[in-house]
This record gives structure tokens, sequence and C-alpha cells, in this order.
């Protein structure tokens, strides 16, 4: 399925009464969920397709792209206090923390550790999916400012660098 069908699906949904639809070609699913406000579009592949790394913009719906082990990158932010100039890394979505792949897995990330653009930070559990979280810069590790397991928010903090 490619992404202009992914679009025209949208928005059939968006122009109908349907409230979820389900959608399945050979090893790919997308589901499309209309939320009580009407103004939100949940779509989630079974297998993650070579499109479907970047969430799309299409008005009036917000498609949220996931997989089972989607990775998405971390928005970098200045922290509020501005601390020599270290950088704040924030959660790109709502979910539980982990630090390792499983529980038995060393932690990808520790303090004083550094790391590349593109490498992986830690993974955040939404809906049951592991959403690898990938650096958008290069940098080391300062403060690690969540716990393993605990609940983070959209635009949360999860670690302060030094870039």
């Amino acid at each position: 399925m490619n992404l202009n069908e992914i679009k025209q699906l949208i928005d059939i949904v968006n122009s109908s009464d349907l409230q979820e639809t389900i959608i399945e070609e050979g090893s790919f699913k997308i589901t499309l969920r209309r939320f009580s406000t009407g103004t939100a579009t949940n779509i989630q592949p079974a297998a993650a397709a070579p499109a479907a790394q970047q969430p799309l913009s299409i008005p009036p719906a917000q498609p949220v792209i996931s997989s089972d082990t989607a990775t998405v990158p971390a928005p970098v932010t200045q922290p509020a206090e501005s601390a020599a100039g270290l950088i704040d890394i924030c959660s790109p979505i709502v979910g539980t923390f982990y630090k390792s792949p499983s529980p038995d897995s060393a932690p990808y990330v520790s303090v004083n550790d550094t790391f590349g653009k593109g490498d992986v930070l830690c993974i955040i559990e939404a809906m049951k999916l592991m959403n690898e979280i990938e650096a958008e810069i290069s940098g080391t590790i300062v403060e690690i400012l969540v716990e393993n397991g605990q609940p983070v928010e959209y635009d949360q903090p999860l670690f302060r660098i030094k870039p």
C-alpha cells in the first residue's frame, strides 16, 4: 500500500460516518480510527513499510504511524534552566520509558556515555508497541531524568545531554 492509497483511505474515513476500519493487505495491516473529537486518525501498520517512517500531515486528520519496533526521532529542546549549554532530549510520544531492549539487557545509554546521531537512546512503549527513540544529534549523556518503567508524557524531558 502506497502513501497515496493511505491518504485516500483517510479522506474516505473523514468524509464518512465510520468510526473505525481495519484493512489488511498481505502482511500490511492498517487501522483507521476516528477519535471522539473527530480530529485525529490512528494508523498502525503490522509490518513497517519504507514510506511509513515519518508521520503523515493530512488535514484535518493527524495520523500516527507505528509498528512493533518503530524508530522515532526524539525532539531536542533547550532546558528551561539552560544549565551550562546542556540540551534536553524529550519524549516524542506518551508511553512507558524503558532504558534497555529487555529486562536482562544492558541499557542503551548511561550517564557519561557518548552517542551519535541516529543511535537508539531508549524505548517508549505505547499501546503495546515498542518504539525505539533515536538521537537527532550527537552528544554525551549528563543526566537521565526518568526511571525505568516510568510513564512519560509527550515532550517530557528524558535525558539531559552535552552536545
